[in-house]
C-alpha cells in the first residue's frame, strides 16, 4: 500500500525529500492524528476482545495513546507500533518513526559529521557512529534514559511515573532538499537493545530516495511510504 503523508518543513516552499522505506515485521503503521471518533471506535473494538486478549490489546492502545500526543507536536512522517514476545510470555512493545528534519540549508552530511566530531571525547555508548547504507553513510546513536510512563505512580510518589527506554536512532543525510532523514526506535524492553538494534538498523538499510516502481524520477514532494522497498524480517521472527 503506498499512502501519501506530508512532512513538516520550514516554510510551505521548502523542498519536501522523497524516500520510501520497508516495515519490519511484527510492526503496523499508526494514525498518529486520529479523530475522537476513530479513538472510542477503537477502545469499543478493545472492550469487545476476550480478556487474555484484552490486556494485551489495552497495553498497545495505551501506548499509541500516549505516542499520538507526543508526536503530533514532531516533525514525524511515519509511526509504526510493534509488538513482539519478549521470550516470557509476554508482549514487548515498541514504537517506529522515521522523521524529515530541515538542516537549514546548511550541508546535511556536515552537521552530521561535525555531531560525530563533538562526541569524539564523550560517552562512547551515547555517541554518534558512522555506518555503511544502501543510501551512502549514514549515523548511529543509542542511548538508555527516563522518561514518563504509562500508568499511575504509587501511592505517595510526587510527578509522574517514569520508566527506563532504549532509544535507537539512525540520521541519514538527504542532500537534494538539505535534509536530515531520522529513523528511531523506542523500547521499553531495555534487556532486547541487542535484538531491536538489528530491527532498527534493518529498517534504516531499506530506506531508499529513489521510487523503486516509477518509471521515470520524480520531483521534491510529498513522502511516499509502503511496501515498494525490499521487505525486512526481524530478529523475533
Amino acid at each position: 500500500m503506498n499512502n501519501q503523508l506530508g512532512v513538516t518543513a520550514a516554510t510551505d516552499t521548502t523542498p519536501k525529500p522523497n524516500f520510501w522505506y520497508g516495515l519490519p515485521h511484527g510492526y503496523l503503521e499508526l494514525d498518529f492524528n486520529p479523530t475522537e471518533e476513530g479513538v472510542a471506535e477503537l477502545a469499543r473494538q478493545i472492550n469487545g476482545l476476550p480478556e487474555e486478549a484484552r490486556d494485551r490489546a489495552d497495553q498497545a492502545f495505551r501506548l499509541y495513546a500516549m505516542t499520538a500526543m507526543l508526536l503530533q507536536k514532531q516533525p514525524v512522517a511515519v509511526c509504526a507500533l510493534g509488538m513482539h514476545p519478549d521470550g516470557d510470555g509476554e508482549a514487548s512493545l515498541s514504537v517506529l518513526t522515521i522523521s524529515a528534519f530541515p538542516s537549514g540549508g546548511a550541508s546535511p552530511m556536515r552537521v552530521l559529521a561535525g555531531m560525530v566530531g563533538g562526541n569524539a571525547g564523550g560517552n562512547t555508548n551515547n555517541g554518534m557512529q558512522p555506518i555503511e547504507l544502501p543510501v551512502g553513510i549514514g549515523f548511529l546513536m543509542e542511548q538508555v534514559r527516563k522518561t514518563v510512563a504509562p500508568g499511575v505512580p504509587p501511592e505517595g510518589q510526587e510527578g509522574p511515573l517514569e520508566g527506563s527506554v532504549w532509544q535507537g536512532t539512525v540520521a541519514v543525510p538527504e542532500p537534494r532538499t538539505s535534509s536530515i532523514i531520522t529513523v528511531q526506535l523506542v523500547t521499553s524492553a531495555v534487556e532486547l537493545a541487542d535484538d531491536y538494534r538489528s530491527v532498527l538498523l534493518g529498517t534504516a538499510r531499506t530506506l531508499t530516495f529513489t521510487n523503486p516502481t516509477a518509471e521515470a524520477e520524480q520531483g521534491p514532494g510529498p513522502v511516499v511510504p509502503g511496501s515498494a522497498a525490499q521487505a525486512m524480517q526481524s530478529d523475533f521472527g
